[in-house]
């Protein structure tokens, strides 16, 4: 069993994913907030990232090698309407998290996202100015200012993944593989482009990222570009699901509440060259999704979240 590893927002699907990748390797601790975690080979520990004081304390107290800060608000709509609480939960808890890593000598890797840019250019790199276009993306660049600042060797890492989620909380492809085994039809953009990959696959190149001395801002992506409703196509496919389901929409006559981008693709050239391989096609990443479906994850992470948890 290697040095632990602290991962906050461990109801969450990355969180989640990540633990099942490494335990057995890895004395990992999960650190839930609204939820209680039961996870084998896995140990959950609620914590407070409000209070930076306390914080600090108990990070101090579990000792981890390595904290890798998933925790944050997500939906986009939801930051759209409420800014200040959009930036309690992105920006003021990711700098208490990295100043709590800091203060105990842990490596930090911050989660990004790859929703930073107008959208009006492809494969962007680590290099490609931002451009945010709403509340959501700000705060998130306003944290990974906060976070290097604090901790100045922290991994930084932009991303956009997929997984299996739990009874709470269905992730993208959740929702597009339930709603075909349903048989309800689909609207999937085509018009949105993405670089996505397995929360696998971002556990792997972060792990081996931080072997290889990195810190700073890196993009963790698959290699392939794909539009929203390619990627629904591409999931039906290896699941056998009926892709006849899955309709063309168009975020340009999509009736939301925050601006999005219509290209969030990043390049992730100079990940591959770092760590000297591919990261993976969505087909390469949607069979590894089946196989762990067939393995028992899928069933495993269902049962894995239940009540509010105590703090």
């Amino acid at each position: 069993m290697t040095a632990r590893l602290l991962i906050t927002g461990g109801s969450g699907l990355l969180a989640l994913n990540w633990a099942c990748a490494v335990r057995g390797q890895t004395d990992v601790v999960l650190a839930p907030h609204h939820r209680q975690v039961a996870l084998q080979g896995v140990r959950s520990e609620a914590l407070e990232l409000d209070d930076a004081a306390a914080l600090t304390r108990a990070v101090a107290r579990i000792a981890p090698a390595l904290v890798v800060h998933t925790a944050g608000l997500t939906s986009v709509d939801a930051c759209e309407r409420d800014p200040v609480a959009a930036h309690h939960a992105n920006v003021t808890i990711a700098a208490n998290t990295a100043a709590a890593a800091a203060a105990c000598g842990a490596r930090f890797v911050h989660i990004s996202t790859d929703h930073l840019f107008a959208g009006t250019q492809a494969l962007c790199t680590e290099d490609t100015p931002p451009a945010p276009l709403n509340v959501y993306a700000r705060t998130k660049l306003e944290a990974e200012a906060e976070v290097l600042r604090l901790a100045p060797d922290a991994l930084v890492v932009r991303t956009n993944f997929f997984g299996w989620g739990h009874r709470y909380r269905q992730s993208f492809s959740d929702w597009i593989i339930a709603s075909l085994e349903a048989g309800r039809p689909l609207t999937m953009f085509d018009d949105v482009w993405f670089t996505p990959t397995l929360c696998d696959v971002v556990a792997a190149a972060v792990t081996d990222l931080l072997a290889a001395g990195a810190r700073g801002i890196w993009n963790v992506v698959g290699n392939e570009r794909v539009s929203k409703f390619d990627f629904a196509q591409k999931l039906a496919q290896a699941f056998d699901l009926p892709g006849h389901l899955i309709v063309r929409g168009k975020l340009a006559t999509a009736l939301l509440a925050a601006p999005r981008p219509r290209d969030m693709s990043l390049d992730n050239a100079r990940t591959r060259a770092t760590l000297g391989r591919s990261l993976g096609t969505v087909e390469d990443a949607l069979f590894a999704l089946r196989a762990q479906d067939r393995g028992g994850r899928r069933a495993e992470l269902l049962a894995a979240v239940t009540a509010a948890a105590t703090v």
